[in-house]
C-alpha cells in the first residue's frame, strides 16, 4: 500500500467537500497497489510528460493526476471533470487526454496555472 500525499491545489480542492465526500474521492488512489500501477486498467492511466511518468485515476466526477514517488503517490492535481471538458471545449484540443497529455504543451500549463492561485 502506498501513502498518497497533495499538493497546494490537490488540497484546495479535497478542502470545498465535506469530510465524508473527501474519504469516498480519495478512496480509489488510496486502494492502488503496485500491480494495478504495473499494468493499468481504466480507470487508471499512464502517460508520460517528458521524462517523467504520470497517472490519472478517475473518482466520481474527478480526476487524480499524480507520480509514484518510492513508496508514495504524490497527487499534483485534483480536476472536476467539468472542467477539463471547459479547458478542452475553449482551447480546441484533442479530445483523447491520451493526446492532449502527451502532446499539448497548453495543458501543462494550465494545470501549472491552478497552483499559483
Amino acid at each position: 500500500m502506498f501513502q498518497v500525499t497533495f499538493s497546494e491545489q490537490s488540497m484546495r480542492e479535497l478542502n470545498q467537500l465535506d469530510k465524508l465526500a473527501q474519504l469516498e474521492l480519495i478512496d480509489p488512489i488510496s486502494s492502488l497497489k503496485p500491480a494495478d500501477l504495473a499494468n493499468p486498467r481504466e480507470p487508471l492511466g499512464r502517460f508520460h510528460r517528458g521524462e517523467r511518468e504520470y497517472y490519472r485515476i478517475r473518482s466520481g466526477d474527478y480526476r487524480f493526476y499524480f507520480e509514484v514517488k518510492g513508496e508514495t503517490l504524490h497527487t499534483h492535481y485534483i480536476l472536476h471533470k467539468n472542467s477539463l471538458e471547459d479547458f478542452l471545449l475553449r482551447n480546441k484540443l484533442p479530445v483523447s487526454e491520451q493526446q492532449l497529455v502527451e502532446q499539448d504543451s497548453k495543458f501543462w500549463k494550465y494545470l501549472e496555472s491552478l497552483t499559483k492561485k
